[in-house]
């Protein structure tokens, strides 16, 4: 594959992935599992969430794709069921909402219980969760090669460094963009994310049946 390409591939799940993790939208529930912490143990909560998202896209970029060969679930499928996945996430994004697939109530309850938060629910599901996983795993299977494997990995540390920034600049940003603001922000990743399942829906409808390519074209 032309280098060009690999670069373009590369930007597209960039984008993708900001998308999906929204950062401007963790922020209220990053100030609010935090709140008792000084800013200090702020910071290291959010340098802990950062390296803790990370390592959970690195392994499912890398090890996801045999995770699926092992339960014999093929990459068309997981595009479809990821697509459908995704689109509810959008959904919720687009009516500003925190959806219950990125974490639940119970989870942000059992992370107030906690001394750190970082990696659960922070990191875990509401960063890199099930969105991102599929994101990268989709982004790995897709272009194999060292070049894209490397810009990969370089997709996911820039998307760490974000959460860091995000999260280390929490109070700053939430009083100068507000509610009104976050919720502005929120919805216009929901509208590139929606746009991003379709596309996943649709490339794996078109490998599971490659008829219905035929009968479109024809």
């Amino acid at each position: 594959m032309p280098i060009a390409t690999e670069l373009h591939s590369a930007l597209q799940t960039l984008i993708a992935l900001l998308a999906i993790l929204n950062p401007i939208g963790a922020i209220p529930i990053f100030i609010a599992l935090t709140g008792d912490e000084d800013a200090q143990q702020q910071i290291a909560t959010a340098k802990l969430t950062s390296r803790a998202v990370a390592v959970v896209l690195l392994t499912s970029a890398f090890l996801g794709e045999y995770m699926l060969k092992f339960f014999g679930i093929s990459i068309a499928a997981f595009q479809v069921a990821g697509g459908m996945v995704l689109m509810m996430l959008a959904f919720n994004m687009l009516q500003a909402k925190s959806s219950r697939y990125r974490h639940t109530p119970e989870e942000a309850a059992e992370g107030m219980q906690k001394d750190a938060v970082a990696v659960v629910p922070l990191a875990i599901p509401l960063l890199a969760g099930p969105g991102t996983m599929i994101t990268v795993i989709i982004a790995h299977h897709k272009n194999a090669s060292w070049l894209a494997s490397g810009l990969l990995i370089v997709d996911i540390l820039l998307i760490a460094g974000v959460a860091y920034a995000a999260l280390r600049l929490a109070e700053p940003l939430s009083r100068r963009l507000g509610v009104t603001g976050i919720n502005i922000s929120t919805r216009i990743f929901g509208l590139v994310l929606a746009a991003i399942a379709v596309t996943f829906i649709a490339n794996g409808l078109a490998a599971l049946f490659p008829g219905l390519v035929h009968i479109g074209t024809s």
